[in-house]
C-alpha cells in the first residue's frame, strides 16, 4: 500500500487520537503564553511562528508523542512549510512518528450572524491543497462556530462545511468537518439537535468513494453521533475539548463509545518552556496516556 492508503487504514481502524497542533496567528500568542513565552518574547510574525514552531517541535520530537497512542496530527501552514530534525514537518511526523498528519485550511472566522460564524472565503484554497498532496499531506480541517440554536443559519454553515468539504475530496485529501457548538450555547441541546439533521442530510449526499471526518463538541445526549461513528462515508468522528480542562474533556469523550479525541489546548495543558527535557516530557505523557485511554471507549 501506499502512504495515502496505510494512512487511510490507520485513521479508519487505529487505537489513539488526534493531536491538534494548529494554532494560527491569531490562537499563537495565547499558546505561548499558556506555554510560559509572554507577547513581549518576539517583534514581528516570523519570530512569533518560530517560537511556536520551537514549541510544536519539542512535543512532536518528545520519546511520549508516537503512532503507539496518537493517530494523526493537524498542523498549520507555516508548521507544513517548516522542517523538523532536517525534515519537512508532515514527512517528520509519518515517516519517524508513524502520525498521519491533518492541515488546517481554514482562514478563520465570520462575524457572527443569526447565532453563528461561518468560515471566511478560502480563495487559494486549491493551491494550498495541491501544496498540501504534494507535502504528504492526508487531509485538512476547517472551522466554524455555533452559537445559538438558529433554525436556518445552522443547516447553513453545514452546507459550507460540505461544500469545502467536496472540493477537498476532489483534491485528494480526506477533510475533517468542524461546526463547532460553542459550549456556552444557551440552548446547546437544541442546537445539537439541528446540527445532527443537518450533517446527516449531507453525509447521506455523498458518493461511495467519497469520505469526511467529524470533529464536534462534546454532547450534551451522551452517544449521540452513534450514528456517525457507523455511518459508511464517515472514517472517523472526534471530540474537540471545547473549552473544557483536560479532566472533563476526558470524562465526556470517554462515555461516547467509537469517538477519539482531537484536543489542543487539553492536550498542551500544564507543558511550560521552563521545564526540563524530562519534566516536560513526564508531563506530555501522562496527558497523551489520559487522552488515550478516553479515546479508547
Amino acid at each position: 500500500m501506499g502512504d495515502f492508503e496505510q494512512q487511510f487504514a490507520k485513521m479508519r481502524d487505529g487505537k489513539g487520537f488526534i493531536a491538534a497542533l494548529d494554532q494560527s496567528g491569531g490562537s499563537t500568542p495565547k499558546a505561548l503564553r499558556l506555554y510560559g513565552i509572554p507577547e513581549d518574547s518576539w517583534t514581528n510574525d516570523d519570530e512569533m511562528m518560530d517560537l511556536v514552531h520551537a514549541m510544536r517541535t519539542r512535543i512532536i520530537t518528545s520519546p511520549a508523542f508516537s503512532g503507539e497512542r496518537i493517530l494523526a496530527s493537524i498542523l498549520f501552514e507555516a508548521t507544513m512549510r517548516r522542517e523538523i530534525e532536517g525534515h519537512p514537518t508532515a514527512n517528520y511526523l509519518w515517516s519517524i512518528k508513524s502520525v498521519v498528519p491533518i492541515l488546517k485550511v481554514d482562514k478563520g472566522l465570520e462575524e457572527e450572524a443569526d447565532g453563528v460564524q461561518r468560515m471566511k472565503p478560502m480563495p487559494a484554497l486549491d493551491a494550498l491543497l495541491v501544496e498540501a498532496k504534494q507535502n504528504g499531506i492526508f487531509g485538512t480541517k476547517m472551522r466554524s462556530v455555533i452559537k445559538q440554536a438558529h433554525t436556518d443559519a445552522i443547516p447553513g454553515i453545514v452546507a459550507q462545511q460540505f461544500e469545502f468539504g467536496r472540493r477537498i475530496i476532489a483534491a485528494g485529501l480526506v477533510p475533517i468537518i468542524e461546526p463547532e457548538v460553542d459550549i456556552q450555547c444557551p440552548d446547546k441541546a437544541r442546537a445539537e439537535e439541528l446540527l445532527k439533521a443537518a450533517i446527516r442530510e449531507h453525509l447521506d449526499g455523498l458518493g461511495s468513494d467519497e469520505y469526511v471526518m467529524l470533529k464536534l463538541t462534546p454532547p450534551e445526549s451522551d452517544n449521540m453521533y452513534a450514528d456517525f461513528v457507523a455511518h459508511p462515508r464517515v472514517l472517523r468522528v472526534v471530540l474537540l475539548s471545547g473549552g473544557y480542562d483536560r479532566d472533563e474533556a476526558n470524562a465526556r469523550l470517554a462515555r461516547q463509545k467509537g469517538v477519539v479525541a482531537s484536543f489542543s489546548r487539553a492536550l498542551t495543558e500544564g507543558l511550560s518552556a521552563e521545564q526540563s527535557d524530562a519534566e516536560f516530557n513526564a508531563t506530555l505523557d501522562a496527558a497523551i496516556e489520559s487522552i488515550y485511554q478516553a479515546s479508547l471507549t
